[in-house]
């Protein structure tokens, strides 16, 4: 074959494969976009709830308030002061105990707990949480809080599956062990729990591709740190061990 006809057979395949590869990666950008865009939507979904119940929650202490006003007028008006009295003590309890349901130390990390947590109990589940984060952190308070929040979801999403919400757990345990940053959550789960080769896949995997779980192993790795998934019979926990 002269060396012309190579040439021109080589230019081709070159063309060819030039051509294919801008093909594939249009595609996959494509699919990446869409798989971005579920996530996305899914956390829009996730932070209306907590507005939602948010929302609730102050229209119904907004009621309350109202009722507490009328109570304290009608004692008033029939000069019943000791009654006012006890009734103002009875409030002044019921305010002490009104309060966050974890205080760790750190405001980012209270808000977006206690949001998944307050979230949590509205569905039937119970809570057991004791969180305390130590002041200085080699970890950023965004990258703590985008760890929590997911893994709070997954273990949301999970627990809620159990039908009787008798059986409906999560456990959230964080503090400071041996100079480090222990972070433990564990759920009970009442769907199949998937694993492959390359780990555990998240029950939203259809919807999100398993986002959450892909940004907390980035963050722990970012910071050099541990992540420990296990899973028994209706019980999934992850640990994550970050250096301070």
């Amino acid at each position: 074959m002269n060396s012309w006809k190579v040439f021109i057979i080589i230019g081709i395949i070159l063309v060819l494969a030039f051509i294919l590869f801008f093909f594939f990666k249009y595609i996959l950008l494509k699919l990446l976009d869409k798989r971005i865009a579920n996530y996305q939507n899914d956390l829009v979904t996730i932070h209306y709830n907590e507005v939602e119940n948010i929302y609730k929650q102050m229209r119904g202490w907004k009621h309350d308030y109202h009722n507490h006003i009328q109570i304290m007028k009608a004692y008033l008006e029939l000069n019943k002061y000791d009654d006012m009295e006890k009734y103002l003590n009875e409030l002044e309890r019921d305010l002490t105990n009104i309060d966050t349901l974890v205080k760790t130390g750190n405001v980012m990390v209270d808000a977006i707990l206690n949001s998944k947590l307050s979230l949590a109990v509205n569905q039937g589940i119970n809570i057991k949480a004791k969180a305390t984060v130590p002041k200085n952190l080699q970890v950023s308070d965004i990258d703590l809080c985008v760890i929590i929040g997911n893994l709070m979801d997954n273990a949301m999403e999970a627990a809620v599956k159990i039908e009787n919400e008798q059986g409906r757990f999560i456990r959230v345990y964080i503090r400071e062990m041996k100079e480090q940053l222990y972070i433990s959550i564990t759920n009970s789960a009442g769907g199949e729990i998937k694993k492959t080769s390359l780990g555990y896949i998240s029950t939203k995997l259809a919807k999100n591709h398993g986002f959450g779980l892909k940004r907390v192993d980035g963050i722990v790795a970012k910071y050099n740190g541990f992540i420990n998934r296990q899973s028994e019979e209706g019980v999934f926990a992850t640990e994550i061990i970050l250096p301070l």
